[in-house]
C-alpha cells in the first residue's frame, strides 16, 4: 500500500513543523534557564577599617587595644585580612593573688572572609572567615611584699621583661554595610583558640595582647568604622 502525494507531503509537512516547534523550544529553554555572565572584575578595591570597641575597653578598664585592618575585595565574595594592632594592660594588685600585671605589644592577625549572601554586590556582606593571629610581648609581674611563712621575713616576688609569645586561630562571623558614599560600619564576633605559647618562667600569662584574658571566655568582638577605597 502507498500513500497519496498530497498525504505523503502533508505528514512531511508536519513533522518538520514539530522538528521547527521542538528546536524553538529548545532555545527558549536553555535561554530561560542560562545563568546570566557575571561581568564584575576580579579586584574590586579595599577597604581601610579602625576598631573602636579595643579603645573603648582601654577607657573603661585596664586592659584593651588599638586596632586597624586592610581588607581587599576580591568580586565581592572573598576579602583576604590583615589586621595589626598594638594591645597593652596595666593591671594593678589582685585582690586574690596579689599580683600586679603590665605588658604592651604589637600583634597581627591574617585571614579571609567569605560573603555568604545571594545577591553579593550590593555592597553589603554577611561574612564567616579564619584568622591565624600571633604576639611576641614581654610581661612585668610584681607582687607585694610579704612574710616568708618559714623564715619569717620580708619577701619579695619581681619578674621583670620576661618574654612571652602566643600563636592561635579565630573562627570569624561578621556583617559589613556601606552606610553613605566610601563610609562602612561593620561588626564581627569572634572564637578564639590558642595553638601554641611561650609564657617562660609564667606559666600562664594574665593577658596576651591581641587575643585576651587567657581564663576568659574564648568569645570576642569588634566594631569597625571605616572607608572603601
Amino acid at each position: 500500500m502507498t500513500l497519496r502525494p498530497s498525504i505523503s507531503i502533508s505528514i512531511s509537512r508536519l513533522l518538520f513543523s514539530l522538528c521547527l516547534l521542538m528546536a524553538g523550544m529548545s532555545v527558549q529553554a536553555q535561554g530561560f534557564l542560562k545563568f546570566e555572565r557575571d561581568t564584575v572584575p576580579l579586584f574590586r578595591g579595599f577597604s581601610v577599617m579602625v576598631d573602636v570597641v579595643g579603645p573603648a575597653q582601654l577607657l573603661l578598664s585596664d586592659r584593651g587595644q588599638y586596632e586597624a585592618a586592610l581588607v581587599v575585595n576580591l568580586h565581592d565574595q572573598y576579602f583576604p585580612t590583615l589586621e595589626v594592632g598594638y594591645g597593652r594592660a596595666n593591671h594593678d594588685v589582685d585582690d586574690v593573688t596579689k599580683l600586679s600585671y603590665k605588658t604592651q605589644a604589637p600583634y597581627f592577625r591574617l585571614g579571609v572572609d567569605v560573603n555568604v549572601m545571594k545577591k553579593k554586590h550590593t555592597g553589603n556582606r554577611v561574612f564567616v572567615g579564619l584568622r591565624y593571629g600571633f604576639t611576641s610581648y614581654k610581661v612585668d609581674v610584681a607582687r607585694e611584699p610579704f612574710v616568708d611563712p618559714v623564715w619569717k621575713w620580708n619577701t619579695v616576688f619581681d619578674v621583670v621583661g620576661e618574654r612571652c609569645s602566643q600563636h592561635w586561630a579565630e573562627g570569624v562571623f561578621g556583617i559589613s554595610t556601606r552606610v553613605a558614599g566610601p563610609l562602612r560600619l561593620g561588626w564581627t564576633v569572634r572564637y578564639r583558640m590558642r595553638l601554641s605559647h611561650s609564657d617562660g618562667l609564667m606559666g600562664n600569662t594574665w593577658y596576651v595582647p591581641g587575643f585576651g584574658l587567657q581564663d576568659s571566655s574564648a568569645l570576642g568582638a569588634t566594631f569597625n568604622v571605616g572607608v572603601d577605597i
